[in-house]
């Protein structure tokens, strides 16, 4: 789907006044209703301009501990999502999405806090073109806007994160746990594993700047591919 002019327009100029040093590093850019107010534009395009800029790394958002998912040495930005990531690192990755359905989860809308129990699944598996499965991931994300529609319309490009951004949500904020879990019976048949293989589990709640829930995602990582590397300290 085509950029829309305002997005690019917001895109551009923020851009610039970052690459000609208006904006210093580690100096908080203004937010997003001085932003909309400054260019006429909506809130949902001023987020959509700002994650372009996030995925093309001239704006990031840190705070105090974080972590960072690595494959093969490499680290990976789920904010511009993991395919473009794996991608970078010069391994040809795939994805087979499983299931896209409305479902109800009381549970863990009552751990985030949320009134809507509603959520749309996203289950998928990476692969390594030509070689074997690496991740199983199952993503809860909330019933609106492109994600409600993917239910019928399937993802925007493929892409769970493109489908997030076309809602007008941009992950800010993030909570992970990680352990190790051994795969069960019904995970090892999706991953083409033996049952009780050993997999990294990590568990990833995002949320936007002003604290809307985004995403609520369990993956499986193949541990012989991926790490977890901590950072700590801030960035702009």
């Amino acid at each position: 789907m085509p950029v829309s002019p305002k997005r690019r327009l917001v895109a551009d100029a923020l851009r610039d006044a970052i690459a000609t040093g208006r904006y210093a590093t580690g100096q908080r850019l203004p937010g997003e209703h001085d932003l909309a107010e400054r260019f006429a534009v909506s809130r949902g395009t001023v987020r959509a301009a700002l994650a372009d800029l996030a995925d093309e790394e001239y704006i990031a958002i840190h705070g105090g501990i974080g972590s960072v998912v690595t494959f093969d040495g490499a680290a990976l930005d789920p904010r511009s999502g993991w395919a473009r990531s794996l991608e970078a690192t010069g391994t040809e990755v795939a994805v087979r999405v499983l299931r896209i359905a409305a479902v109800s989860a009381p549970a863990l809308a009552a751990e985030l806090g949320l009134d809507d129990a509603d959520f749309v699944a996203v289950d998928r598996v990476r692969h390594v073109v030509g070689g074997p499965d690496i991740s199983l991931e199952r993503s809860l994300v909330p019933p609106v806007g492109r994600l409600a529609r993917a239910v019928d319309e399937g993802l925007v490009d493929g892409s769970l994160t493109a489908t997030i951004a076309e809602t007008g949500l941009v992950p800010a904020l993030a909570e992970q746990w990680v352990d190790v879990l051994p795969l069960t019976e019904e995970d090892a048949v999706l991953l083409h594993r033996t049952a009780g293989e050993p997999f990294l589990h990590s568990r990833r709640v995002s949320r936007t700047a002003d604290g809307t829930f985004v995403e609520a995602v369990d993956s499986l990582l193949d541990p012989s591919r991926f790490r977890i590397h901590m950072t700590f300290g801030s960035a702009r």
